[in-house]
């Protein structure tokens, strides 16, 4: 699909902000949704992040009217929707299995949320032309879904959302059943559409790389609760706690202790080495080292690195990269050393040196 910039257009009218505060819900006794506070600005592509069962999708659903808390307000454009029905709030959402009526045409399966509004029959057939042309489509407004690959019918999907040109858009994990490649392909699309109709857009997703391919910032969520915000870069690079360093990318993570006090600080790994803590740098009670594959070499130090000395337990072969796990005391660190051709790899069960620079490690804790 490309975005057809030409095409006839959707009136989304102006981005709307959404403000969620205080919010709390519960199923019986389970606490679901845990003191939820969230800032999204208008036009942003803004993703939900987290495993199965976080509470990514009960928030969304909560935001379009699916969902009821007991507590807080959820403020769209100005206007308190959390009292308000489903229907009433303007909110257009893409569901995870697309459901689409099989024995519709694709024009018909996008005009049907508009003859629902009760919608003039020109109205109808000139917001079909255009979302049809707007996702690619419009040369395949006959056919049924069964006739469509899952790209195209993730597309019409999509059309019957933004046909109804609503305030905000919310897009219930619609890559999960698409192809790895297609994926790729869908969520640049995805993006491009969304800059196009500058609609506020939340994206519920556990992938990733998803979220940071194609969202502004990320909401990371773990058993109900918001464990951090920010941009994918910021996330990945100063993660707030474990749970999110491990969550975003590959995170080493080491046990050890504190010892020495002021700038004599520094943290003894378990399995021998020993780590300077930069001044100024805050460690919290039981925390741990951690750092990423890339953040440290193998087989040499760089100045102003500190040696941590280990055992190649298993390498594997990544392209650009060859990373190297390396077992120090009864952990494993990976490492992400760059490949060029004709270079000598290290092997397994060779005793080897990591060179980490403390400005380059954290110390975080759950």
């Amino acid at each position: 699909m490309t975005v057809n910039i030409n095409s006839a257009a959707l009136a989304a009218g102006p981005a709307k902000a959404i403000s969620i505060s205080d919010v709390n819900l519960y199923y019986g006794a389970l606490h679901v949704l845990k003191n939820i506070n969230l800032e999204i600005q208008p036009g942003e592509f803004f993703a939900f992040l987290g495993p199965s069962g976080c509470g990514k999708t009960t928030l969304l659903r909560l935001i379009a009217g699916f969902n009821e808390a007991r507590q807080g307000k959820v403020v769209i454009g100005g206007q308190d929707v959390l009292d308000m029905p489903a229907w009433k709030r303007d909110i257009g959402m893409v569901f995870q299995s697309y459901a689409l009526w099989p024995h519709m045409t694709v024009a018909a399966n996008v005009a049907f949320g508009l003859e629902e509004r009760r919608l003039a029959r020109a109205e109808v057939d000139r917001r079909v032309k255009a979302a049809l042309d707007l996702v690619g489509l419009k040369h395949l407004a006959d056919r049924r879904p069964s006739q469509l690959s899952g790209g195209q019918q993730q597309r019409v999907a999509l059309a019957r959302t933004i046909a109804i040109e609503p305030k905000v858009l919310l897009l219930d994990e619609p890559l999960s059943n698409l192809d790895a490649k297609m994926r790729v392909e869908v969520r640049r699309e995805l993006r491009e559409l969304q800059q196009r109709l500058q609609l506020t857009t939340i994206f519920v997703t556990h992938d990733q790389e998803e979220a940071n391919t194609v969202c502004d910032r990320i909401a990371v969520f773990n058993e109900g609760s918001i464990q951090q915000v920010g941009t994918p870069m910021g996330l990945y690079e100063k993660p707030a706690n474990l749970f999110v360093a491990n969550f975003l990318g590959t995170a080493n993570i080491l046990d050890g202790k504190v010892a020495g006090s002021g700038a004599a600080r520094s943290f003894e790994v378990v399995g021998g080495g020993s780590i300077p803590i930069p001044s100024g740098t805050e460690v919290p009670e039981g925390a741990k080292l951690v750092f990423r594959p890339q953040y440290a070499t193998i087989g040499s130090l760089e100045p102003g690195a500190v040696a941590l000395e280990g055992i190649i337990a298993h390498r594997e072969f990544l392209g650009a990269t060859v990373r190297y796990g390396v077992r120090i005391g009864a952990a494993t660190v990976l490492i992400d050393a760059p490949f060029h051709s004709g270079d000598a790899l290290l092997e397994p069960g060779a005793t080897t040196t990591l060179g980490l620079k403390p400005s380059s490690a954290q110390w975080l804790a759950h």
